[in-house]
């Protein structure tokens, strides 16, 4: 826990890139990749960037939300970030059936391509370096957004019961999402 206050506080009084590079990669160094029903009992479950940490294991939605908070906690505009879920082609590219996944989406502006973060990839790169992923949906604490890229939301993110259940979690933790 504190090793992540400190990455997010020395990365508030940084240029978003190493904001970003940052975040990225004290998660994907610190923290494994285990199915939730390895770790939580449950096929699927959201865990809070608390929790995540306090099992130091988790899925890729759990990396990406941590990821999310903390470049909001470290200065990071939340309209500039979106979690997205997509079908990952994981291994050869032509190796066999997409899986869903799930990454964190940086936009430095509303229309522009989307920086990933990955748990499966640590380098940070542009959404066209990564055809292994086709997106779905994408999502944030604004709204829910259709794969066409439209430039505001669609949905209201309520309509998410993991992300609702989630917020709830994390205000009973003492952090105000």
């Amino acid at each position: 826990y504190q090793a992540w206050r400190e990455v997010v506080q020395q990365a508030g009084s940084t240029a978003e890139a190493d904001k970003l590079r940052r975040v990225n990669e004290f998660f994907n160094r610190r923290v494994r990749f285990v199915e939730d029903v390895q770790v939580w009992g449950r096929t699927d479950y959201w865990a809070s960037p608390l929790e995540l940490l306090g099992q130091g294991a988790g899925d890729c939605e759990d990396f990406a939300i941590a990821k999310y908070f903390s470049l909001i906690e470290a200065g990071v505009e939340r309209g500039k970030l979106r979690m997205i879920y997509v079908r990952a082609v994981i291994g050869l590219p032509d190796s066999g059936v997409p899986v869903a996944h799930m990454v964190l989406g940086y936009y430095a502006t509303p229309v522009a391509e989307p920086l990933v973060l990955d748990n499966l990839v640590t380098e940070i790169r542009p959404a066209s370096r990564r055809p292994d992923l086709t997106p779905v949906f994408s999502f944030n604490g604004e709204g829910v957004w259709t794969a066409t890229g439209a430039d505001r939301p669609g949905t209201s993110v309520e309509r998410l019961a993991r992300w609702t259940e989630l917020i709830q979690r994390m205000r009973g933790e003492g952090f105000e999402p």
